[in-house]
């Protein structure tokens, strides 16, 4: 005996699972959680690469050599992630030695009298003591005005964060003027230095340490209100 067959208007439509997730919803989640893994890995791999290469010059040699005095035993050193791995550790141990020994009576001599001998090099010193003087300004308090600022860059609309460097004056009407050193994202080692006129500037309470993480994050790591608009002048009293 077989069964008759169901009318069509009977079937009951298939409902639609709003909680279903679809492809382009999984795929976006899936960029976002692996975009700032790789970031990190970039990054991280970057230092591990310029930091080993410093120290390369010195250190295959002497790993080339002791593989070629006994081969059975130091073959194993001629392999690159080997010469890398001590490559970085042999970079990350100067710079620690560097730093213990700046802190000390005898690394300062030392120092003064590297950067004596740098001062004598026509191009050297120019070089040296620009990053020098720029280094320093950075790591201390401002004079007179705040160190973190915004600027109308590229235009009045949009706002860039900036560092002023130094204030001068402008020639003939004696006007403040701010040099600016508006860093790039995520790499605050490049950038732009502006000239601008002090009153344009948009004041900040943030610290050098804040505005770095502000940059190299892209944003993303930052307070929730951040001034935008230049203050207004003071009223002067009547």
């Amino acid at each position: 005996m077989t069964t008759p067959p169901v009318p069509p208007h009977a079937i009951p439509p298939r409902t639609h699972n709003p909680q279903r997730p679809s492809l382009q919803k999984i795929f976006l989640t899936g960029v976002l959680t692996l975009l700032p893994i790789w970031l990190t890995w970039v990054v991280v791999k970057f230092v591990f690469v310029l930091l080993s290469d410093t120290s390369r010059p010195l250190v295959d040699p002497l790993l080339r050599n002791l593989a070629v005095t006994n081969p059975q035993a130091f073959a194993w050193l001629q392999q690159a992630w080997v010469q890398m791995s001590i490559g970085l550790l042999a970079t990350l141990a100067v710079i620690l030695l560097s730093g213990v020994m700046a802190r000390r009576v005898f690394g300062q001599r030392l120092l003064r009298w590297f950067e004596a001998l740098v001062a004598r090099v026509p191009l050297a010193n120019t070089i040296y003591g620009s990053a020098r003087k720029l280094l320093d300004i950075l790591q201390t308090a401002p004079d007179g005005t705040q160190r973190v600022v915004l600027i109308d860059f590229p235009h009045t609309e949009m706002k860039s964060v900036g560092f002023v460097t130094r204030v001068i004056r402008e020639h003939g009407s004696g006007r403040e003027l701010a040099a600016v050193y508006v860093p790039t994202t995520p790499n605050p080692t490049s950038g732009y230095l502006e000239i601008v006129p002090v009153e344009k500037m948009t004041p900040t309470d943030w610290t050098v340490d804040q505005a770095m993480s502000f940059i190299i994050s892209g944003g993303a790591v930052s307070p929730d209100s951040i001034p935008f608009s230049v203050p207004a002048p003071p009223v002067p009293d009547r």
